[in-house]
């Protein structure tokens, strides 16, 4: 169909008409419902304000008889565990102050005492999670020791400074339940001994049947990125998994532990006997709240069918540190994401290279901003060898660049036979075109297993250096009134900015190096490159950002000391020509990729002769 060029603004005014309209009528839509919402709230609150305080008062106490008499039901034979106020009793040792409670006999909350959220308070897991099991209250009646109320005893200090305390219920036919919980100094690991009097009654078949309904709640700066960092972990089969993009996972073989983890913190059930089955249900949240993710796991283990069984548990309540997590349980240092799935390669350079180097540098300087200037100072001596060949692949270009334009203006546009004159020049003056893409091979590798590196090293979390709070996050030079797309956020990185302002200098750099570009997107992609880092980098680490500022400043440095003090251009020149001398000898690479391009042309000039005849 032609379309002239009233149809074309006709079509595009029609289009502006219905975004209008649609704009229009949601705006009303939304209008109404505030409008509806309003006006069922008032009269909500008018029908309140017509009960009687005294109504209200006994249709309270007439909901908690109900609910006594469910509880009551439900707990069956362990009637006195059915009523209770709870109470909460606190066991501390040096890293950790727990805050157990009766209802449940469990773990309330657990205060981390050598952290802080990034908004100042002690940083606190396990609020608001339940774990429990069933249990057999009576004939054909079941309930959960969540809802139970057990009774406390007073904390005992051991002779090796563990502290210990129980948490009991009773039944009126003998059966009993006790939660004891031993904290240890300087331990983040917490005991969980389950012993069960009248187990052949309390769970059906020997099945221990574990829930854990938990939350993890914001501790960083920002909700959205710590939501990105988290997921679960496990170790299923004596083998590490963990769960990110998917939602849902089934165990078919033995559960080891399981983890709630956060961008530097995690929460890790253990059971030294193993879960023969279960499954997990996980979803990271998307509103505007500071909570991270919600999880449902169902956890199954076969007990002996005997009068009493233990189970032996453990939970886990810390800093996600490579250091303590090795001797925790096995495969728990790898909750640490030194690089995985796609990225996994990394993984050992983090754990052989750059976390021994960084933690020898951080040994004896104090400040994290100089230990990761260090760090950088470390990669690049050892990557000069290789970058310093690229270097000299570049000078002998340089070299070579006036005979290229030269073969350029020659040929003008075309290219498949410049292409050709070229790799013969290359060829006679024993030069790789691809040797000054070294460094840039080489950044890719060490740029990923930095960025699991510093997104996961939680000795960085809150070091200051220079104008940034926090070295594991972002710094802020400026804050935005708005967001702007494509992950750049709400702020300005001064980090980020030097970060690609050097990287700008480098391929401005580069491009004066290398021969003269017609193909527009070679032309600008060094351009294009600094630009698009600009988006990337401006929510990453401010440790990241500032490893790649010094690499780059080392980088002009080094060209131009190289170029200028210690390649010899003459040399150089004498040496190109003393090859071009020499016998050549064709590789099997440079001989099939000459064939290519002869093959190029011809079908170039044949489809060229064409065109001219038919025309």
């Amino acid at each position: 169909m032609k379309t002239d060029k009233n149809t074309v603004i006709g079509f595009i005014l029609l289009g502006v008409l219905f975004f209008i309209f649609f704009w229009y009528n949601n705006k009303q839509q939304a209008t109404l419902l505030e409008a509806r919402k309003k006006q069922e709230d008032s009269l909500a609150r008018i029908a309140a304000s017509r009960i009687k305080p005294e109504d209200k008062a006994l249709a309270r106490i007439d909901s908690l008889k109900r609910d006594s008499a469910s509880r009551v039901a439900a707990a069956g034979d362990f009637t006195t565990a059915a009523i209770g106020q709870e109470q909460l009793v606190s066991v501390e040792n040096d890293v950790i102050k727990v805050t157990f409670t009766t209802k449940g006999g469990q773990v309330k909350s657990v205060e981390l005492k050598n952290y802080h959220s990034a908004q100042g308070s002690p940083v606190v897991l396990f609020n608001q999670n339940q774990l429990g099991y069933n249990v057999n209250t009576a004939a054909n009646q079941s309930a959960s020791t969540t809802g139970l109320f057990f009774t406390p005893s007073a904390p005992v200090t051991q002779a090796d400074g563990s502290q210990s305390i129980n948490f009991s219920i009773n039944a009126a036919n003998g059966e009993s339940i006790i939660h004891q919980f031993v904290i240890r100094k300087g331990a983040y690991m917490v005991d969980w001994n389950v012993s069960l009097t009248g187990a052949d009654k309390l769970l059906s078949q020997g099945q221990f049947n574990l829930q854990w309904n938990g939350e993890t709640f914001q501790q960083e700066r920002t909700a959205t990125y710590e939501r990105q960092m988290s997921n679960i972990c496990f170790s299923e089969g004596n083998e590490f998994d963990y769960m990110s993009a998917k939602t849902e996972r089934k165990f078919e073989k033995n559960v080891q532990w399981v983890s709630m983890v956060q961008q530097f913190f995690n929460t890790t059930l253990v059971a030294k006997n193993g879960f023969g089955s279960g499954d997990v249900q996980w979803q990271r949240k998307t509103d505007s709240s500071n909570v991270l993710a919600t999880a449902q796991m169902n956890l199954q283990a076969k007990l002996p069918v005997t009068a009493s069984v233990s189970v032996p548990l453990q939970l886990y309540f810390g800093p996600s540190d490579y250091s303590i997590l090795k001797h925790q349980a096995p495969e728990m240092d790898r909750i640490v994401n030194l690089g995985r799935d796609m990225y996994s390669f990394v993984r050992p350079i983090n754990k052989f290279i750059i976390m021994p180097v960084f933690d020898f540098f951080a040994g004896f300087v104090k400040n994290y901003g100089w230990v990761v200037l260090l760090l950088t100072l470390f990669i690049r001596l050892v990557t000069s060898p290789l970058t310093y060949s690229s270097y000299l692949s570049g000078a002998k270009m340089k070299v070579l660049r006036p005979e290229l334009d030269v073969i350029k203006k020659k040929f003008g546009s075309d290219q498949q036979g410049f292409a050709m004159e070229q790799m013969k020049l290359f060829r006679e003056a024993g030069v790789n075109p691809l040797g000054g893409c070294i460094p840039a091979l080489l950044q890719i590798p060490i740029f990923f297993a930095l960025y699991s590196f510093f997104n996961s090293n939680i000795a960085l979390r809150g070091q200051s250096f220079l104008w940034s709070q926090d070295l594991s996050s972002y710094d802020v030079i400026a804050k935005l009134p708005f967001n702007v797309p494509l992950g750049f956020g709400d702020h300005i990185s001064l980090f980020t900015i030097t970060a690609v302002i050097t990287s700008f200098l480098i391929s401005i750099y580069n491009m004066s190096m290398t021969p003269t570009q017609d193909n527009p997107m070679m032309k600008y992609m060094p351009y294009i490159f600094p630009f698009m880092l600009l988006f990337i980098f401006n929510r990453l680490p401010s440790a990241l950002t500032w490893y790649y500022t010094v690499s780059n400043l080392i980088t002009l440095g080094l060209q131009f000391v190289i170029q200028n003090y210690i390649i010899n251009h003459d040399k150089i020149l004498a040496k190109i020509e003393e090859k071009r001398k020499a016998p050549k000898t064709k590789s099997k690479w440079q001989d099939r990729y000459e064939q290519m391009m002869e093959s190029q042309k011809k079908l170039q000039d044949l489809k060229e002769k064409n065109q001219r005849r038919n025309n």
